[in-house]
């Protein structure tokens, strides 16, 4: 007889968790009479606001998307300027320049890769001197799960005349205190608007999705009517078929079907970073002992932290890569989170080229390992012990 061994499937380092629930909230959505601008997405959009705490908020087709929303309700436009850290995926600062807006780069905490406030400081001097710009946002983003300091960088925006937009696709229920204030991601009460996305390796999956939340309704009106080709409806209550159109505006809508995934997904939203959390912990007292404590910086996970990734940081250089490539000859997916944003060709063309010290430093040591729910115990033991294996390795 001939035996077939099958190939184990891949650990990634991140996946959707669907249920039997959101099975059954997608079927009804789909023999729903209304797919697509219907009753789900309402009530979506009110769930997060109440999840959140925010005043409004404007479901759209994805997290970029709801960035450039976010950033057309600031007013941003060719004659603006954004300030984004170098630590982002490229959509934070891709999205300033789809409305036409320079992108100035900030430096990062080499530790934590969130925003770095002399830095931030340094750049809002510096544009004000050389740049005569009309309009100006700071996108803060809370990396990994853990809240950018979003108090202070507020102080920032009012001194320099600049609006804020919190990148909080990885952070959803996330809290930090700042000298003594507790400050909620997401809550919009230190930033004008924050935007979420509902990628499948994200908190909550829509399959793709995204959020625009508003510190009021009245912020929240541009991005909502520009998310539907800046159509505004009913403008003459003798004509209800009328409609104008105000502004030039996407088709960013959210169908009734990724609504209902959505709301089904927001319902285990909690249970999820409680999940995490326990993930987390378990990577924590495995890492914090020997063979890992002389090679591996871990993250700071304090409790206010929704562990949208585990990151460790390597503290000899180009070890990252040799560990990466050895976990997945392990059958186990990590990744880097992230490249910064100037190194993409891109930039480069447009701003020539530029190296940050806590960016480069942040990115040449970081990995994420795989953290998500449902991740179970076999295989969580699994990576451990692939990085315990390769560390003895590079003692040799």
């Amino acid at each position: 007889m001939i035996r077939i061994r099958l190939k184990q499937p891949m650990i990634p380092y991140s996946k959707q968790a669907i249920t039997e629930e959101d099975e059954i909230a997608v079927n009804n959505a789909i023999v729903s009479p209304l797919i697509t601008q219907g009753p789900k997405v309402v009530e979506f959009e009110k769930a997060i606001c109440e999840m959140h705490g925010c005043e409004d908020a404007v479901a759209c087709s994805s997290g970029s998307s709801a960035l450039i929303l976010a950033y057309a309700g600031c007013g941003i436009n060719e004659s603006s300027i954004g300030i984004v850290p170098s630590i982002t995926f490229a959509s934070t600062a891709n999205a300033l320049r789809h409305l036409g807006a320079k992108v100035v780069f900030c430096d990062v905490d080499h530790e934590s890769g969130l925003i770095d406030l002399q830095s931030l400081e340094e750049s809002l001097q510096s544009v004000r001197k050389t740049t005569n710009f009309k309009n100006g946002v700071i996108t803060p983003v809370s990396l990994a799960g853990r809240v950018a300091p979003l108090k202070e960088i507020r102080k920032l925006a009012d001194q320099f005349e600049m609006m804020v937009v919190e990148d909080a696709s990885h952070s959803p229920l996330a809290w930090s205190d700042e000298d003594g204030v507790n400050v909620r991601s997401c809550s919009c009460e230190w930033t004008e608007f924050a935007t979420l996305s509902f990628h499948p390796v994200k908190h909550v999956c829509c399959g793709e999705g995204g959020a625009v939340l508003a510190k009021n309704k009245d912020l929240a009106s541009l991005p909502r009517r520009l998310s539907t080709h800046g159509i505004e409806k009913n403008t003459d209550p003798n004509r209800p078929w009328m409609y104008e159109q105000l502004d030039l505006g996407w088709n960013f809508r959210l169908t009734e079907i990724q609504a209902s995934l959505g709301i089904s997904q927001l319902s285990r939203l909690k249970s999820g970073i409680i999940e995490r959390k326990k993930l987390a912990a378990n990577y924590h007292r495995a890492l914090s002992d020997y063979p890992f404590k002389d090679f591996i910086g871990l993250p700071d996970i304090g409790d206010g932290h929704s562990l949208h990734l585990y990151v460790v940081r390597f503290l000899e250089p180009l070890m990252r890569d040799k560990a990466y490539h050895f976990l997945k000859s392990k059958g186990i997916a990590s990744q880097v989170h992230y490249i910064p944003v100037y190194k993409h060709p891109y930039y480069k063309n447009q701003y020539g080229e530029i190296e940050m010290e806590g960016a480069e430093k942040y990115f040449e040591s970081c990995l994420s390992l795989p953290l998500y729910p449902g991740l179970a115990e076999a295989d969580q033991s699994k990576v451990i012990h692939a990085l315990s294996s390769f560390l003895e390795e590079q003692k040799r």
